[in-house]
């Protein structure tokens, strides 16, 4: 009964020895290696979008929080809320230029 236990052992360690060495045969072969670089530039390239949708979204988010600091996306005012401020002791050209009065 020993003998044909470790019969058995054997058998079944030999198998799988056997397994591991063609699947790492099978890895080293030319089909084996292309496709172990297709799936590391598939992998590659998947991060590389995931780096570029976090890149664009950490931007968006910044430049939210930039025109809100800035005001940049408040409405803009009536043209007759729009008036420059009087500067004392200077008048302001006329609409239409400084030579309006000669046409």
């Amino acid at each position: 009964m020993r003998r044909l236990f470790w019969l058995a052992m054997g058998v079944t360690i030999g198998a799988l020895v056997v397994r591991k060495l063609s699947r790492a045969a099978e890895k080293l072969t030319p089909q084996g290696v292309a496709g172990a670089l297709a799936e590391s530039l598939r992998e590659l390239a998947e991060a590389i979008g995931d780096f570029g949708a976090d890149v664009r979204a950490a931007a968006a988010a910044r430049e939210e929080e930039l025109r809100a600091g800035t005001g940049l996306d408040a409405p803009l005012p009536d043209r007759d809320q729009a008036r420059l401020p009087e500067l004392p002791g200077r008048q302001l050209p006329a609409r239409g230029g400084a030579h309006a009065a000669d046409r």
